[in-house]
């Protein structure tokens, strides 16, 4: 039963939430809502998030000091695959504000108490899965065209990327994977995080759902996800401190893109 709750919920069934359709509009006021979120009490949300710059730059070090230079790029842009794991605390804040409760942060770390909890972690562990094969991928690619022999230096690995044919064609193709990757990503988590904070409807009905909502709002979607790369993109260039500020309003923004593109319901996973 606790298996087939993490999948459809509590009551043994599949929630089909209604999706409502928005346009580019709605899109830059979600953006403006979060901005609002994010300015309402900003030294709370930067604390929280200041875990996701420092995990950046500590992968950046790994990767380096390991000689694994060649997974630098892939780690760097494929960490923004679990960014929304990042930002869950980021959406009961914004659930909670929007209800008139106490918005405080520790309530962005009380989500033990939510029974949609295994829900969650499931689909959290899906993205997860995926950063990892995006890693495996990355890596691949690069053998394929570099070989295995890892690169003498930083100023090597550098010369053989931007002055070399081959160091074009990993820059095309491993860009051009790498967009597919951030699609499937953008197409199951752009409400489902959201979606399991304000209602316990289990993972495949959470998934489900994300995906019906970039189906019925595809251009929409496409501009969010690129607004969220942008930004993650601006934020990363100083040593990722950037997204201390960048990834709590994009947090608190995808809150209100989930309440502009999924039908209210009844809110069954509450953490009061």
């Amino acid at each position: 039963m606790t298996t087939f709750h993490v999948l459809s919920g509590p009551d043994a069934s599949v929630a089909h939430p209604g999706i409502k359709k928005i346009g580019l509009a709605d899109v830059m006021d979600a953006l403006r809502l979060g901005f609002n979120d994010f300015r309402e009490k900003p030294s709370h949300y930067v604390f929280l998030c200041l875990i996701y710059p420092i995990a950046g730059a500590v992968l950046m070090t790994w990767s380096a000091g390991a000689n694994m230079l060649p997974l630098l790029y892939p780690l760097a842009s494929g960490f923004a695959l679990i960014g929304p794991v990042a930002a869950i605390g980021l959406y009961e804040i914004s659930r909670r504000r929007e209800l008139g409760m106490d918005t405080s942060w520790p309530h962005a770390f009380r989500l033990h108490r939510s029974p949609a909890l295994p829900s969650i972690v499931a689909v959290a562990a899906m993205l997860f899965v995926i950063f990892i094969a995006w890693l495996l991928v990355a890596q691949a690619l690069y053998i394929r065209i570099f070989g295995a022999e890892p690169p003498a230096s930083i100023a090597a690995f550098w010369n053989g990327i931007v002055s070399t044919e081959q160091g074009w064609n990993l820059i095309l193709v491993g860009n051009a994977v790498g967009f597919v990757f951030a699609a499937i990503v953008l197409s199951i988590s752009v409400v489902s995080f959201p979606l399991l904070i304000d209602r316990d409807v289990g993972a495949v009905a959470a998934v489900e759902t994300s995906i019906r909502a970039t189906l019925v709002n595809p251009i929409p979607v496409a501009f969010w996800g690129l607004i969220v790369a942008a930004g993650l993109l601006i934020g990363s260039i100083p040593v990722f401190v950037g997204l201390a500020v960048i990834m709590p309003i994009l947090g608190h923004a995808t809150w209100h893109m989930y309440r502009k593109m999924v039908e209210p319901g009844a809110r069954s996973s509450r953490m009061r």
